[in-house]
């Protein structure tokens, strides 16, 4: 009887059908838009992203608006990325590693200086800029695999079908049910559990493993692509030539796909055998927000700045597709062994606003002269703040609120010049949002670089490197098993500046 109301269903099947509220959003996916890497000019990133009260560089701006009134010219910069992220896992005892690589144009900016020829103005200067750059870059793989001594894939699908009745499981069609419902409807139809009675309203049900399946062989492949960019439209000002101060409204826009394929084996005697979960998500939107900042030369050598960060407000939609197999020889009728579950349908899920947390970051430069520069900054963001803003996420805001805190990033950079030539170093340290510390580990990352100055143009190259471990769970019900993964980054930039 499954197998003729599924088809039915198949019949009136669609791509772009919405879905009601309820959607596979998590705490986590919330920070994926809140935690943000080093990007920017191959400078900026062979320094450590320490750039707060130095400016002059146009990914400095993204840091403290001020930064672009310490530029004398006009300048325009455009930067290229190559990325290798590799992921060791560990899930069970068993251990897995897989890499992938991207190569992106990351950044690109410009600003232009307008000077005050009254040298007793209170305004020497004030300056229009723009930069983009791409904030995270989502081009990843994650594999996992091991042997599960205790909990199954049905776990997932029975969390959800456990309180459903029934009738909304045999007598609806797919695309009339919440994202919750529609879990529980690819369970039932792939046999992976039974109703106790066939009442239709039954809202208990039971999984078709075999009361002694253990052991459970689990393998999962994570593949993600997309980015989270941002454009800085930026003005700032000299002021009596000590004070700098700035401004950014920024637009953001972001892109991101992620697949994967989630196989269980119960290696049991009968009953339901294996299981393969497969999903596929669009997420798709923009946003935006405003930064503030200023730089004070305390003395010719030494500066401070401050700076402000507003939360993004960004607008997300969600395209989810999915289908599920499982192999259970004793469940189907006339020798049926193999189901396979694909409704054949994309559900565009309804819109969302998240909002992600305010930023300070308090620095101090010393320049030495035309010989070199140290520079330090630190930042602080309360990752507590972060929130859905729209109906329906109480539970995962409540999540946020009590799994997350305040959390510090120090970045240190310096530079030494012999003429032409540049020697760069930095350091960054980023402390975990996570309260636990270890659904997302503390950020530690390097990075070197070297500049080549040719009169009004300067070519720059930087090597940065940045581990994290995390636990990394799929599924936000039933199977929470996490997978424990470090990730290591390595990135080469070449950026290309030209003064005039």
């Amino acid at each position: 009887m499954k197998k003729y109301i599924f088809l039915a269903a198949l019949g009136l099947g669609a791509t772009g059908m919405y879905a009601q509220r309820k959607d596979p959003n998590t705490a986590a996916d919330a920070m994926r838009y809140t935690t943000e890497s080093i990007t920017g000019t191959a400078r900026f990133r062979a320094m450590g992203g320490a750039f707060g009260a130095l400016g002059g560089d146009p990914s400095a701006i993204m840091i403290n608006p001020a930064g672009s009134a310490v530029f004398n010219y006009n300048s325009g910069t455009m930067s290229l990325s190559v990325q290798n992220v590799r992921n060791e896992a560990n899930y069970f005892g068993t251990g897995t590693t897989e890499n992938d690589s991207s190569f992106d144009l990351n950044q690109m900016g410009a600003v232009f200086v307008f000077n005050n020829a009254d040298e007793n103005a209170v305004m020497n200067k004030f300056t229009l800029g723009f930069n983009y750059e791409n904030l995270n870059n989502f081009d990843n793989r994650i594999y996992y695999r091991g042997v599960n001594p205790t909990n199954s894939l049905d776990s997932y699908f029975l969390n959800y079908a456990n309180g459903v009745p029934l009738s909304n499981l045999t007598d609806s069609y797919y695309e009339q049910l919440s994202y919750n419902q529609q879990q529980a409807y690819l369970g039932y139809n792939a046999y992976i559990f039974d109703p106790l009675s066939q009442s239709p309203n039954n809202t208990g049900y039971a999984s078709n493993y075999d009361a002694t399946a253990a052991n459970f062989y689990q393998d999962n492949i994570v593949n993600t692509t997309g980015f989270h960019g941002k454009v800085a439209l930026n003005f700032g000002a000299q002021l009596k030539k000590r004070l700098y101060v700035g401004a950014n409204i920024n637009v953001h826009f972001t892109d991101y796909i992620q697949t994967s394929s989630f196989y269980e084996d119960a290696n049991a005697p009968q009953g339901l055998r294996s299981i393969e979960f497969n999903n596929e998500r669009y997420t798709y939107g923009g946003g935006v927000s405003f930064n503030l900042g200023t730089i004070l030369k305390i003395t010719e050598d030494l500066r401070a700045g401050v700076a402000y960060e507003s939360p993004t407000w960004l607008r997300l939609q969600d395209e989810v597709t999915q289908n599920l197999r499982s192999y259970c020889p004793e469940c189907g009728v006339n020798g049926e062994s193999n189901f396979d579950v694909n409704p054949f349908i994309t559900f565009v899920l309804d819109d969302y606003t998240l909002r992600t947390p305010s930023k300070w970051t308090g620095s101090l430069a010393y320049v030495f002269g035309k010989s070199g520069l140290l520079s330090v900054d630190y930042s602080m963001r309360d990752y507590g703040n972060t929130k859905y803003i729209s109906n329906g996420y109480s539970d995962i805001n409540f999540d946020l609120s009590n799994t997350l805190g305040r959390a510090g990033e120090l970045r240190v950079g310096a530079e030494y010049r012999v003429k032409a030539v540049s020697f760069r170093g930095g350091y960054r340290y980023a402390e975990s949002p996570y309260k636990d510390g270890r659904t997302m580990g503390d950020l530690t990352g390097i990075s070197g670089g070297i500049g080549l100055a040719f009169g009004s143009s300067r070519l720059d190259f930087a090597y940065a490197w940045q581990r994290r471990d995390m636990d990394y769970r799929q599924f936000k019900t039933g199977l929470t098993d996490p997978a424990r993964i470090e990730s290591t980054n390595n990135n080469f930039t070449l950026s290309y500046t030209l003064d005039l």
